[in-house]
């Protein structure tokens, strides 16, 4: 705020007021006072089970294969497949599995939750959305992170003090528009019971498509293509081997990620299969992974190192998709996935070329250094010692439970402010139990079902970061097999 008040006097009301409206709005919404234990583990066993069945946790299935098209018809189907009584049942197996043994330790338990608490969940999860809080809170953001990059450009402040000025507000702003175009992927930003909006003129997955592509900007390198190629099937595929490694992801010819989680997780957590992206040059086949050389330097025991190691590669890396996306809008094409479909290269370049020349008219207005505060805004609330950084890279790691079993998917309770900051992104596993329950009210699942979740508000984010920076663990328990709950 004093730099604010440095501010021009338009400029500066502009900004003071966006920063303290967000503050306002979402501080209405109270988020639920934590308390939990895990139910449910995976096995250290190579052991896999078959995919369990039942209508209520194939509404899972619906759900993870295509959160932003959910309808009132599912919603009403979820509500009709609840049991009558507390009694946990478990189906026989089926012959095949489509999701992965972490994504089906994430149905089980939500399988387990409808049975005991069904009628509270299904109204939270049919007639809950972010709607006016969260489509408020996303024009703010962007709003604001376009004056304050505006600002850092025009009034001359030097790299120290736009660095300050990323940390906060910057990150916050940039974590809370990636947070509401989650929401909005999976269907649970807009108004789950309308179908077409503006007066009836305007579908709903039309809109959820133009909020997803316009909203991601101001941006240096953005959120688009991940949440629109790579989110969704995290949710299928988190954990699993044979999608979720670095050559499956670079060298699919699928439209979408297998698993869009794995081009970040490869910087600091241990993931099987092998490397890419490869290219043939002179005839040779090389393998450049900054992900992959960053994580090999990592010292067991060292965290401070490898913090810095982490940093250092996550930020190049970061950079270099902002060159990239040059590239793609110039040639029309991403190199880097040579196999995948026109329809994915046609998505890209149709984004960077809008994307490049929001960032060109920026440079034009404000100068270079409007672009290095959004760069900064995007890439410091991932890294430590960023509060944020502890949900961001523990949120899917192999944390054994008092039974020696394996957990895919973990939570941060830092307290109400900690969510507020994170906009309920540290709500982790929540959100993967129920993808389509709205940001605000993740929180909410602690109170109904609180034996499913860990108890407690009092993590320490630095305790926690210098655990996960100590000794790496694998990715969503991909080392483990699937236990019976």
């Amino acid at each position: 705020f004093t730099m604010v008040s440095k501010m021009p006097p338009t400029t500066s009301l502009l900004t003071a007021s966006a920063i303290l409206h967000c503050f306002c709005i979402t501080s209405t919404h109270s988020y639920a006072s934590p308390r939990r234990t895990i139910v449910g583990s995976f096995s250290r066993s190579k052991h896999v089970t078959t995919l369990l069945r039942s209508s209520p946790s194939n509404t899972f299935e619906e759900i993870t294969s295509s959160s932003s098209d959910i309808t009132p018809s599912l919603s009403s189907k979820i509500e009709q497949q609840q049991p009558h009584n507390n009694e946990v049942i478990t189906p026989p197996p089926s012959s095949t599995s489509t999701i992965s043994p972490a994504a089906t330790w994430h149905k089980n338990r939500r399988r387990q939750m409808l049975q005991k608490y069904g009628p509270q969940l299904t109204k939270l999860e049919r007639d809950s959305s972010s709607n006016t809080l969260a489509l408020s809170l996303l024009a703010l953001s962007n709003l604001s992170l376009l004056s304050l990059a505006i600002l850092c450009g025009t009034a001359q402040l030097s790299v120290g003090q736009i660095a300050l000025l990323a940390v906060f507000p910057g990150s916050m702003f940039s974590l809370w528009t990636l947070q509401i175009l989650h929401d909005c992927l999976h269907g649970s930003l807009l108004n789950k019971r309308q179908q077409k909006f503006m007066f009836g003129t305007v579908k709903r997955r039309t809109l959820q498509d133009a909020i997803l592509f316009w909203g991601s900007m101001p941006s240096v390198f953005g959120y688009y293509l991940y949440l629109k190629y790579g989110h969704l099937t995290h949710h299928k595929s988190l954990g699993d081997p044979k999608a979720a490694s670095l050559e499956k992801l670079f060298d699919s010819s699928s439209k979408e990620f297998e698993d869009g989680d794995v081009l970040f997780v490869a910087h600091r957590m241990k993931l099987k299969g092998k490397v890419g992206p490869k290219f043939t040059v002179g005839g040779r086949e090389i393998t450049m992974s900054i992900s992959k050389t960053g994580f090999n330097n990592w010292r067991e025991d060292k965290p401070l190192w490898n913090a810095v190691v982490f940093a250092t590669s996550f930020m190049y890396e970061r950079f270099m998709l902002m060159i990239n996306d040059v590239v793609v809008a110039i040639t029309g094409r991403n190199y880097f996935f040579p196999n995948k479909p026109k329809e994915f290269h046609k998505e890209c370049a149709k984004y960077c070329r809008c994307a490049v020349m929001v960032r060109g008219l920026l440079w034009k207005m404000a100068g270079w250094k409007s672009l290095l505060f959004l760069y900064l805004s995007e890439t410091l609330w991932s890294i430590p010692p960023h509060p944020a950084c502890a949900m961001f890279v523990t949120n899917h790691g192999s944390n054994v439970d008092d039974g020696g079993g394996c957990i895919p998917s973990s939570s941060t309770y830092a307290g109400r402010w900690y969510s507020l900051f994170t906009l309920g992104t540290n709500y982790h596993c929540e959100h993967h139990d129920f993808p389509t329950i709205p940001l605000h009210r993740l929180g909410e699942l602690r109170k109904i079902a609180p034996e499913f979740y860990k108890k407690g508000s009092n993590d320490n984010v630095f305790r926690i970061m210098k655990k996960a920076f100590s000794k790496p663990e694998f990715y969503a328990c991909m080392d483990a097999g699937i236990q019976h709950m």
